[in-house]
């Protein structure tokens, strides 16, 4: 499979740098003959690293690019998505330098672009149970929430651990994507899956493991959690609003249009007639309690009806099918 890869396909791999030099030299040997080319992005790196893979790298396929100024995960990959577009690369392929990701497991990410199954794929380390215990506990906690988050912000109710970074994308997809648009910090690969959505672009989990030793993790949970948070609403009302109610309408829009209002209208309602119940010392009438409780019902019986037709409309037809060129050539 390797070599009819590398015959037929240029697939290039882009590694953000940032002190990771521990770890990228491994991770570069890795790399199997079906990868046409390596973009290093030294993204500001205190440590160097794009000096210190130069010079304990003397493979051909690799090229590094400096950044002067530190611009996030996000930053680097879109410069690295940039330079393998130009490199004319048919399928570029993201993975840490930080040596959690395996290369060897790059033929399993990119199959399905090659086979026109998918746009986009990416790593679920969900898949095997057994395997959890590995995966540091908070991580564990933290990537369950979000992925939940991200099923109702993406629009991708199919996949999960949104913030896995292993990655793979159709050249021709990642194109269409507004690079100047997309987060460039620690919530790239979930806004990634936001706009992969907008686009109808389809989306394949990859089941992998995760290798944890003695790497340091970046992230300041805390800011990450509130960036998070913010990053799922905006999303999840831009997803709703375009889908829904600027490309096309359908039922759905209407039943959301006329849900929401009908629970809130039920649940104020219900909270002004106890409080009022409460300071005249005298119980809500039948009537009352029917006015408040029947909008709230009929609102969620809407708002159910919904997420049910959200979950069913997940893009089905690869994005890649309606460009002019594909990498299966």
């Amino acid at each position: 499979m390797n070599s009819s890869l590398k015959a037929d396909h240029h697939i290039a791999v882009v590694i953000p740098s940032f002190k990771v030099t521990k770890f990228i030299v491994d991770v570069i040997e890795k790399m199997g003959p079906e990868v046409s080319s390596i973009f290093v992005i030294d993204d500001c790196c205190p440590d160097k690293s794009g000096d210190f893979v130069e010079a304990n790298i003397s493979d051909p396929r690799v090229k590094v690019i400096r950044h002067t100024e530190n611009q996030g995960v996000g930053g680097a990959v879109i410069t690295g998505y940039r330079a393998a577009i130009g490199a004319g690369a048919d399928i570029i392929v993201k993975v840490d330098g930080d040596g959690q990701m395996d290369p060897k497991l790059i033929p399993l990410f990119i199959a399905p672009i090659v086979s026109q199954d998918a746009d986009y794929t990416k790593g679920n380390r969900f898949y095997d149970i057994i395997e959890l215990h590995r995966m540091p506990r908070l991580r564990l906690v933290m990537n369950a929430a979000l992925s939940m988050l991200n099923k109702l912000s993406s629009g991708y109710w199919n996949v999960f651990d949104p913030t896995n970074g292993f990655t793979a994308i159709h050249a021709g997809v990642a194109r269409l994507l507004p690079f100047e648009k997309i987060n460039k910090r620690y919530f790239f690969e979930t806004d990634m899956l936001f706009r992969l959505n907008l686009i109808r672009a389809v989306v394949v989990d990859v089941p992998m493991d995760a290798v944890y030793g003695d790497e340091v993790s970046n992230i300041r949970y805390t800011r990450a959690l509130w960036d998070f948070s913010r990053g799922h609403l905006r999303n999840f009302v831009k997803r709703i609003g375009y889908n829904y109610f600027l490309r096309d309408m359908s039922a759905a829009s209407f039943e959301l249009f006329i849900g929401i209002p009908l629970m809130l209208f039920g649940f104020g309602f219900g909270l002004r007639s106890w409080w009022l119940s409460i300071t005249a010392g005298a119980p809500s009438t039948p009537g009352t309690v029917m006015l408040a409780g029947l909008p709230v019902i009929i609102g969620l019986q809407l708002l159910l009806s919904f997420i049910s037709y959200d979950v069913s409309s997940l893009p089905t037809r690869p994005r890649q099918k309606t460009l002019r060129t594909s990498p299966s050539k």
